[in-house]
């Protein structure tokens, strides 16, 4: 007899009626089993009618643990990765485009094409905290649709502004909507079975890269001959096809009990389950005791305080030489290396503080083989994130990004520019996602999502100060620009070392250290979650 048993990853309150209702069963997909007596500690046995009243429920944790990952969650990837394709990357890409040809077209000095970059982190900061009010308020889903909806919007207005307050003001509009894109990881990330998580996240910077690679494409085709304008509207359309099939995605389960909504809870678990082929637990479906929401003191407990300090400085290196590195490449392809940057430079004061050039189709050609760079920049954090751990991975990326502005110091020729900004990038995006797998690893339930958008928020700031360093301060010196990324990352690469914990092998805390130290001891050697038996036997 093939049984589903759930081991509680909570607590969950009982009235006294469910207590002593009688004989509990527990019933997967038609299978009953009656439940066995349990002996307390002092030898005494307790009658089964008493003996773990809850195990006629289940929570949604338990649920989407034994459905599994299947149909529903690859269907799932394709549509949240298209949010973060269409409505994260292409917007952030199309920055680096923008910039040189509004530059030359508008005769902008260069602080302000730096604030038209700028101003879209704004936006981002600015709204991070209300998309994430409204999607615990009203849902998951109805935030993703507005922030959506919004974006593709001023996205499309922001292709007719006349003139640059205008669309300075509709870029920043466009950041604020930007700024609800994580709500779409959020919904995914509540349907995943807690062995999938690590790599599905890594699997939404695949479709990062996609996104990118799609909009350098696109400004190959519209660029030189409908303009930038049509790029704008044409970057937005993908939102809409994701509106579409917004009507599709179901609201999170995990939303629905929290709001008291179990019964739709149990329709959307049950669909899962439908799709996957997996058994659907037949119980009670009941809400876990919920821990206090984490506090900012939190993050600087004697256990947490150095991780903390530090990985918000090795998320706004990451964002800062990211970002960065996405708008200096426009400008040494323009220039050809870094040398002729310099004399070009020296050129321009002598004649024209506005002198520019537009983007040429080799610029492009090259911009797309730099973009390409953050496929093989998602297998080899793949290859290496398990193999010699989080920590190290990290400070690979951010040594192998230094090593490389270093070497931009040399004159060297097109091909070996375009190879040395291939192997930058491919190596600071990994170095983003092993972030983005190692912080929610180290902090416990309470803090997690304290902790991860702490750490969002100084990744934008580092990618709202980098224009002014990769388009400002280039103005006056080349050298010093590469310096101070290279200084930077070098300096994260030591902060990568010293984090005091190593999050490899090891599953997400649901508790702080001490609490967590006691809860592994009390589960020997259980891994939470699932366990399947065979007549009372462990597979």
């Amino acid at each position: 007899l093939r049984v589903v048993k759930f081991r509680r990853t909570g607590e969950s309150s009982r009235s006294d009626e469910d207590v002593i209702s009688g004989e509990h069963e527990i019933q997967i997909e038609g299978v009953r089993t009656e439940l066995e007596p349990v002996e307390l500690e002092d030898g005494a046995a307790v009658p089964k009618e008493f003996a773990n009243p809850t195990d006629d429920t289940f929570m949604v944790e338990d649920a989407v643990e034994a459905i599994g990952f299947g149909k529903f969650q690859w269907k799932l990837s394709v549509i949240t990765g298209l949010a973060w394709a269409s409505n994260y990357a292409m917007e952030m890409m199309i920055l680096s485009i923008l910039a040189p040809q509004l530059h030359c077209e508008w005769r902008l000095p260069s602080w302000q094409v730096a604030l038209l970059t700028s101003v879209v982190f704004v936006g981002m900061m600015s709204s991070s905290t209300l998309w994430g009010n409204i999607s615990d308020q009203y849902g998951r889903k109805t935030g993703l649709k507005i922030s959506v909806l919004w974006t593709l919007y001023y996205g499309i207005l922001s292709g007719f502004a006349p003139v640059y307050s205008w669309i300075l003001v509709l870029r920043g509009l466009v950041g604020f909507g930007i700024g609800g894109v994580p709500q779409s990881v959020t919904l995914y990330a509540e349907f995943l079975p807690m062995k999938a998580r690590a790599k599905c996240i890594l699997l939404i910077e695949v479709f990062w890269a996609v996104g990118t690679v799609f909009e350098v494409l696109l400004a190959v085709l519209v660029m030189p001959t409908l303009g930038w304008r049509w790029l704008l509207i044409l970057s937005a359309l993908p939102l809409l096809l994701f509106a579409v099939l917004c009507f599709w995605l179901p609201e999170s389960a995990r939303y629905d009990v929290l709001s008291g909504n179990q019964e739709k809870a149990i329709a959307t678990l049950k669909r899962i389950a439908t799709e996957n082929g997996a058994p659907m637990p037949l119980g009670k479906l009941v809400i876990s005791r919920q821990e206090d929401r984490g506090k900012m003191r939190d993050l600087f407990t004697p256990h947490f305080r150095w991780t903390t300090l530090l990985l918000w400085f090795i998320w706004f290196s990451n964002a800062f030489s990211y970002y960065g590195l996405v708008l200096l490449t426009t400008e040494f392809f323009q220039a050809g290396d870094v040398c002729s940057i310099s004399s070009r430079r020296k050129e321009v004061k002598a004649k024209c503080s506005l002198t520019c050039e537009y983007l040429t189709e080799e610029d492009y050609t090259d911009l797309l083989w730099t973009t390409l760079s953050e496929f093989p920049g998602v297998l080899v954090t793949l290859w290496i994130i398990d193999r010699i751990g989080r920590k190290k991975t990290m400070a690979l990326s951010f040594f192998v990004f230094s090593f490389c502005s270093l070497l931009l110091f040399l004159c060297v020729g097109r091909n070996v520019l375009t190879a040395l900004l291939f192997i930058a990038r491919a190596f600071i995006s990994g170095g983003f996602q092993a972030a983005y797998v190692y912080t929610p690893e180290v902090y416990p339930t309470a803090t997690r999502a304290l902790g991860l958008g702490t750490c969002s928020g100084m990744a934008r700031v580092g990618a709202l100060i980098t224009p002014f360093i990769a388009q400002v301060m280039l103005e006056s010196s080349v050298y010093l620009t590469l310096v101070v990324y290279s200084g930077c990352c070098l300096l994260a690469a030591v902060a990568s070392c010293f984090l005091p914990i190593e999050t490899k092998g090891r599953g997400l805390q649901e508790s702080s250290h001490r609490e967590w130290g006691q809860e592994m001891v009390g589960r020997g050697s259980h891994s939470p979650g699932v366990t399947r038996s065979n007549s009372g036997s462990q597979e």
